[in-house]
């Protein structure tokens, strides 16, 4: 109680709380919808997916809420806006993913473009040109996830899930191959060229290849892989070889492999292994020769046409190839000549040999000394030499042929020298190209212009002894033959009055042999042989109008 100023207690108030106070039946139902919308809130949180980011440099034909993100054809999202990044350089494309999937998106996860593409190693995404394009996903093995990717430009060859593996091919450079050109196994479809990228070093390109289940299983550690692309011509000694693979290798390139028959057992290669890529077929199924000899040629002739990798005959039987072409300074003449280097293989000359003199063949390709002790019998005695041969004469191409010269002079081979020099012979090419030229140069001395003005002159005097027996053959028509004509007709009148004289005798004289009788006879018959032979000069006269000139020659 307080007091006042005359010390009067005064009265003082006190809180008293109400005992059950009641709420507004108006507050009940703002409450509940509150408490519903809540609930729909939570709900729609937890049963929404992932909002990502992916970028990309262009956009084409991703519009917000109508591109869908895609899953082995299932829809898994959806764009809900699409802006130019801060930079202006690329595009952020914003995207709603379905609960169902967010634990896809890791890290690794690949995203791209999916519209209609055109290549020479098919058609994809025919489906976008009815639907609208649409952005494709591709699952990672990351466990790790993650809200921001980075598209790709080009769509990934092999999905997820795919049965077979991954290998890696080392090649000095692309050519024609690129992503999806197939790879074949004895000519099937086996796998193709899923990417490509260049070395670090800059001095050779690697590709990945994805081999499909079950031809995986064919590539082991002997397995060899070359080019396939196109048709491959190649012109050597040997002639012109043409060779493709398919019609498909033949437009968008390819790789084929196989293991040489010569590898019998080779372990299954493991995942990723890295294989080089040949250049053709023949390089790659070679056999690698692990015993063979090295030896030196020198040639002082020209080496246009001789290649690496010629071959080096042995009576016609390949016995090695040609590994190098340069130069080398003659030491005793002092000026430059051709260096040859080739590689000899003992065994595939043993691989020739009869059942009975194999195993002779044997000693000679394992035992170096004999090896030597019996080339230099050959070279001393029969006359081996190397020499320059060409395998074909549209091409050019030439190659290293081992023959027996008899007539070639002893030549003894040091055989202790680092690289052994084999002795030669000059080719054949060589000396058959000096004879042409021997030719040639007599030609060019002959007097082509005196020649000329010879021919002329025999040319005009022949013109004018032609024009002089037209004019005796015109004479002749215009004097003689008219002459002769009239004498034809004179003897005719003469023979035609003989006859008549002649039946008048026989009518008066018949039976009886007068002496004048005979007498006519004998005259008549002078006659007649005069005639035959006046007959016979007026033919040889028309044959041969220029006897009145020259004379009758002798048959």
């Amino acid at each position: 109680m307080a007091e006042n100023i005359n010390g009067d207690q005064l009265p003082q108030a006190m809180v008293v709380q109400q005992k059950g106070t009641r709420i507004s039946i108006v507050w009940i139902i703002p409450i509940l919808a509150a408490v519903v919308a809540i609930g729909i809130a939570v709900q729609r949180i937890m049963s929404e997916g992932p909002t990502i980011t992916i970028v990309f440099k262009v956009a084409e034909g991703l519009e917000a809420g109508k591109t869908f993100v895609k899953y082995k054809d299932v829809n898994i999202g959806q764009v809900t806006a699409v802006k130019l990044s801060a930079d202006y350089s690329k595009v952020e494309v914003t995207a709603k993913i379905d609960k169902s999937a967010a634990g896809l998106m890791v890290e690794d996860a690949k995203f791209w473009v999916v519209e209609p593409r055109v290549t020479l190693s098919g058609v994809s995404g025919l489906g976008t040109l009815l639907s609208g394009n649409y952005i494709g996903f591709e699952v990672g093995k990351s466990t790790k996830q993650q809200s921001k990717f980075t598209g790709i430009e080009v769509p990934p060859i092999i999905t997820g899930g795919q049965p077979g593996r991954q290998f890696v091919l080392t090649a000095e450079s692309l050519g024609s191959l690129g992503i999806g050109s197939p790879i074949y196994y004895r000519r099937l479809q086996a796998g193709q060229i899923i990417a490509y990228d260049l070395d670090p070093d800059g001095k050779s390109v690697r590709m990945k290849i994805f081999i499909n289940a079950p031809y995986d299983r064919y590539v082991n550690t002997g397995t060899r892989f070359w080019n396939a692309s196109g048709i491959d011509f190649s012109v050597g000694a040997s002639g012109l070889e043409v060779r493709t693979e398919s019609l498909v290798a033949l437009l968008a390139g390819g790789v084929a492999f196989d293991t040489p028959g010569y590898i019998v057992t080779a372990e299954a290669a493991p995942e990723k292994s890295v294989f080089a890529l040949y250049r053709d077929q023949v390089t790659a199924m070679k056999q690698p020769d692990a015993n063979s000899a090295r030896y030196v040629l020198y040639f002082n002739e020209s080496l246009r046409g001789l290649s690496k990798g010629a071959p080096v005959t042995l009576l016609g039987l390949t016995a090695g190839e040609v590994v190098d072409i340069g130069f080398d300074l003659d030491p005793a003449g002092a000026k430059l000549r051709g260096r040859v280097e080739v590689l000899f293989y003992p065994h595939r000359l043993v691989a020739q040999l009869s059942s009975k003199e194999t195993a002779v063949g044997k000693i000679f390709e394992q035992n170096v000394q004999q090896r030597h002790a019996f080339i230099q019998q050959m070279v001393e005695r029969r006359g081996l030499r190397a020499q320059l041969r060409s395998g074909s004469l549209i091409t050019g191409q030439l190659f290293i042929a081992l023959d027996y010269f008899p007539d070639a002079p002893k030549v003894k081979i040091d055989w202790n020298r680092e690289l052994v020099e084999f002795p030669v012979m000059p080719s054949e090419v060589t000396d058959l190209e000096q004879k042409v030229n021997g030719i040639l140069v007599k030609l060019n001395k002959l007097p082509y212009e005196a020649i000329g003005a010879d021919i002329t002159k025999l040319l005009a005097t022949t013109d004018q002894t032609l024009k002089d027996a037209n004019k005796a053959i015109n004479r002749l028509d215009a004097d003689v033959t008219p002459g002769l004509k009239t004498t034809m007709e004179e003897i005719s009148r003469a023979i035609a009055s003989a006859d008549a004289v002649l039946k008048n005798t026989d009518a008066t004289l018949v039976g009886k042999e007068a002496p004048a009788q005979q007498e006519l006879r004998d005259a008549l018959q002078e006659i007649t042989r005069a005639a035959r032979s006046l007959r016979v000069l007026t033919d040889f006269l028309e044959r041969h109008p220029e006897a009145l000139i020259r004379g009758k020659t002798e048959e």
